[in-house]
């Protein structure tokens, strides 16, 4: 999404999952979002915002809304605002429950105080990003931004969900290793950039550990739309719907054992 409000809009309206009001319409569907809501674009908050409404009129119609964490809010999480835009700083200035006498704040300029405020482990939007997995198994589908490799599914996915929950909301201290690194289930590319055998046996091991059928990742931009490898045992998402990228909004529809490319 990368803060590309039009785009999310557009990739629910194609999904059933919302109507013109932003309104859920998706009655039991399930809706999962592989991450990346934050940085690069200016509608970051009202995106969070519409997230959490939909995961509880989702729940409360029977269906459900399930957006992950990925690299980029983490990445806000821990202070690096790289690739945060001007209006992005200036965006969460009016965020509830800012804390801008944080001592971690102590030397950061004054434009990026809301900013490191909102996200910092224990801040408002720190704490709505807790509330939300960094893997999650819907039925025989299991869903991360970046990848899980057989190491993670030995570490708990439980447990690396629950551990990044609690950083995130501030009751620990330090960030957890695991999600750290180009192995971490956010950084990892190993099956959505051009997957050799390898790559696909060590995909195999992954999903009969957990277990599942197929694992649906985001991450890399496909700049053919959404795709898939190691004979459809993962499916790559990331179009660059963005506007930063300029691709185009699709969706992944899973239905039993029919997969189906929305466009």
């Amino acid at each position: 999404m990368h803060g590309d409000l039009a785009a999310t809009r557009a990739a629910l309206s194609l999904a059933g999952a919302i109507g013109p009001d932003d309104a859920w319409t998706g009655g039991a569907l399930v809706v999962v979002q592989t991450g990346d809501q934050l940085d690069r674009g200016d509608d970051e908050q009202a995106i969070l915002d519409l997230f959490t409404k939909l995961s509880k009129e989702a729940r409360d119609a029977g269906g459900g809304f399930y957006p992950l964490n990925g690299n980029h809010e983490l990445m806000n999480a821990d202070g690096d605002l790289r690739y945060v835009t001007a209006e992005g700083f200036v965006d969460f200035q009016d965020a509830p429950g800012l804390a801008l006498d944080d001592p971690r704040l102590a030397g950061a300029p004054p434009q990026v105080r809301a900013r490191l405020a909102a996200f910092l482990p224990g801040g408002p939007y720190a704490k709505v990003l807790a509330r939300r997995p960094v893997i999650l198994v819907v039925g025989d589908s299991v869903f991360v931004h970046g990848g899980v490799l057989p190491a993670h599914v030995a570490h708990g996915l439980e447990r690396i969900n629950a551990d990044v929950s609690r950083w995130l909301s501030g009751q620990a201290k330090t960030r957890p290793a695991l999600i750290a690194g180009d192995d971490s289930p956010v950084w990892t590319r190993a099956y959505s950039d051009a997957p050799d055998a390898d790559d696909c046996a060590t995909l195999g091991e992954a999903l009969a550990a957990i277990p599942a059928k197929r694992m649906v990742v985001g991450h890399t931009v496909q700049a053919g739309g959404i795709t898939s490898a190691c004979d459809e045992r993962v499916w790559l998402i990331d179009t660059g719907m963005a506007a930063y990228y300029g691709g185009s909004p699709q969706a992944l529809e899973i239905k039993g054992d029919a997969v189906q490319i929305l466009r």
